[in-house]
């Protein structure tokens, strides 16, 4: 956060810095942070967008909440390399997006059992 403090605050006007990390999106918002570029929005994007626009309307304690409650959820889609995780959860949320491609491959057992404990505690947004 340090480093992207940094770069906000030397920005010329209009310079956009956008979150590649799900879990920082609401920390990045709060120090002049733009959006994010996500994965978690594949399975969640509705709940993500919410949670920036109640930070935007100064529902600060709100977003907080809908963050805090996406962590787990964020955290697992990384558990092994990206886009392995959010591969797999999109097929398991019946959102057919086939395999990873070499030398990718599907997650081990005890990371697909995690992705797929996890996904159970959520609503997927997803129109599938």
């Amino acid at each position: 956060m340090e480093e992207i403090g940094k770069i906000i605050a030397g920005a010329k006007k209009g310079f956009l810095v956008w979150s590649g990390n799900d879990s920082d999106t609401l920390p990045m918002l709060s120090i002049g942070g733009y959006g994010i570029i996500s994965v978690a929005s594949h399975l969640v994007g509705l709940q993500i967008k919410e949670m920036i626009n109640k930070y935007l309307a100064g529902k600060v304690n709100e977003a907080a909440a809908i963050h805090l409650d996406l962590m787990p959820l964020m955290k697992v889609l990384f558990i092994v390399s990206n886009p392995i995780p959010v591969k797999f959860a999109l097929n398991e949320v019946g959102f057919r997006v086939g395999k990873p491609r070499l030398p990718l491959v599907e997650p081990d057992t005890k990371s697909a059992s995690l992705i797929r404990d996890t996904l159970k505690k959520y609503k997927i947004d997803l129109p599938v």
